[in-house]
């Protein structure tokens, strides 16, 4: 019922920029948040930004002052600004949709494929 389709995920150079791309289509009623999470080989996947239906944000400290969230209402459509990227921030980046779809009360999680990102020189 449910698909997120992410982009912009590659290969960039330690102080480059990226920006990731994440849009939710389907059997959707509403969306309460849209968010996106990272997970390096051999660690555990952990919050990247959130973006509430009402615009709140928030950012894990890692990425402070680097990354910005932002969404596209009518498009069903979360954006992450990633600006001086450093190496550690190489992983995989998952989207993720907390929403309710048409004929269900009930709020759930959706995920993306995820997509790699790769900071390197």
């Amino acid at each position: 019922q449910v698909h997120l389709v992410e982009s912009g995920g590659g290969l960039v150079q330690p102080g480059g920029s990226l920006r990731l791309s994440c849009a939710a289509s389907g059997s959707i009623f509403s969306i309460d948040a849209m968010g996106w999470y990272r997970q390096a080989p051999g660690k555990q996947r952990q919050l990247v930004a959130i973006i509430t239906s009402g615009g709140s944000t928030n950012y894990a400290d890692s990425i402070k002052d680097r990354f910005t969230i932002s969404r596209d209402n009518a498009k069903n459509t979360v954006y992450l600004q990633m600006n001086s990227l450093k190496p550690k921030d190489t992983g995989v980046y998952y989207c993720n949709a907390r929403l309710r779809t048409t004929g269900w009360n009930s709020v759930y999680d959706y995920w993306g494929q995820g997509t790699q990102v790769t900071v390197s020189s």
